[in-house]
């Protein structure tokens, strides 16, 4: 299965897609968030490069290791500058709008699995008018686990009608999104600016990288 996922080399049957920092900009909004936390916390803030290394996990994943026992009192913190902030802030990834359109009108099943808050990722998706591309936009606690556990795979393909096989790709920009592609077999793609370095992404590679989506759209539709 291992060696079938990472060929990517027909036409994907469907392809999901992680939210953040794969289709919008989510970073400045989710530092934001974070800083503001830690500061409610007496923590020390992070930079933005410490947050784009670190920032993985759903929180209920996450959290518990950041604040203790108090994790969910700073995720209450959290969520009130996140809810403050980031519709206005929300800023589409270039050629996301345009790929994710012409898959839409190629007919290819598109659904979302990331790990913000599900409520969130609708809401952003319903304010760019992206809610009509995707039969499913699955967040963090939408499903019994979060990403990279495969039932949130699961519970966005449903909808659509597809079962879970290498010729659906999970297409994402973190080492996450590849790990929940393997373990759920799927096909796992990266897009992201930079290639994963010689160590990097080892135990879960992608089968191609795309710098970004304008990239993956002329692949697919060259396939």
């Amino acid at each position: 299965m291992k060696q079938d996922i990472l060929k990517a080399n027909g036409r994907p049957r469907a392809i999901l897609f992680d939210w953040d920092n794969t289709l919008v900009d989510s970073w400045p909004t989710i530092l934001d968030a974070l800083n503001t936390t830690f500061d409610a916390f007496d923590m020390a803030p992070w930079s933005m490069d410490e947050a784009r290394v670190r920032v993985r996990k759903s929180m209920r994943d996450s959290f518990p290791a950041l604040f203790g026992d108090k994790w969910r009192d700073a995720g209450e913190v959290f969520y009130e500058r996140y809810a403050a902030i980031h519709v206005e802030r929300l800023t589409p990834l270039s050629g996301a709008e345009t790929m994710l359109q012409a898959f839409y009108e190629a007919g290819i099943p598109l659904a979302v699995v990331s790990n913000k808050k599900g409520n969130y990722l609708r809401e952003e998706a319903r304010h760019l008018g992206w809610d009509r591309f995707f039969g499913a936009l699955i967040g963090a606690l939408d499903a019994e686990n979060d990403k990279p556990h495969p039932k949130p795979v699961d519970m966005a393909l449903a909808p659509i009608g597809i079962e879970r096989g290498p010729d659906v790709w999970f297409a994402g920009d973190a080492d996450i999104d590849l790990e929940c592609a393997h373990n759920a077999g799927l096909t796992p793609i990266l897009i992201r600016e930079h290639a994963p370095g010689a160590d990097e992404m080892k135990d879960h590679p992608p089968a191609r990288h795309f710098p970004d989506c304008d990239a993956l759209c002329k692949f697919v539709f060259n396939l």
